[in-house]
């Protein structure tokens, strides 16, 4: 499988990240709804920013995402504005989440690099998620 890789003005890159993170208090409260737009959040964001979104699931109470972003860009800068912006909205939306939490992210998250894993092994890893 040839690799393939992105660019910039001025940095070719091939940079994608394994990403965990959950709700506060790791309560189950993304479903109902929550998720799917959740979803829709974070995919719109990721085009916002130019990343691409290779594999998402989404589990009651936390988020794998399987990404690509612009090393100049950062994976940090990413995840912050994924998450404070769908804390933001998926708050408005659904006023039940601000009476059970009184914010809906953890400040922290998981992130590895995926160079060791082929990509199809992770994605298999995240697909299946669901069903474990």
């Amino acid at each position: 499988m040839r690799r393939k890789f992105k660019s910039n003005n001025n940095v070719v890159y091939s940079c994608k990240y394994h990403v965990v993170w959950c709700p506060k208090y790791r309560r189950p409260v993304l479903k109902d709804g929550v998720d799917m737009r959740l979803k829709e959040i974070l995919h719109e964001v990721a085009r916002e920013r130019g990343a691409e979104i290779i594999e998402l699931e989404v589990m009651p109470d936390h988020v794998h995402l399987l990404v690509e972003v612009d090393p100049q860009f950062g994976i940090h800068r990413l995840v912050k504005s994924m998450k404070g912006r769908s804390s933001r909205i998926l708050r408005q939306e659904f006023p039940w989440l601000r009476s059970r939490l009184p914010t809906l992210w953890t400040n922290s998250y998981f992130v590895a690099t995926v160079g060791g894993a082929p990509l199809a092994t992770l994605r298999e890893y995240i697909e299946k998620q669901k069903h474990v």
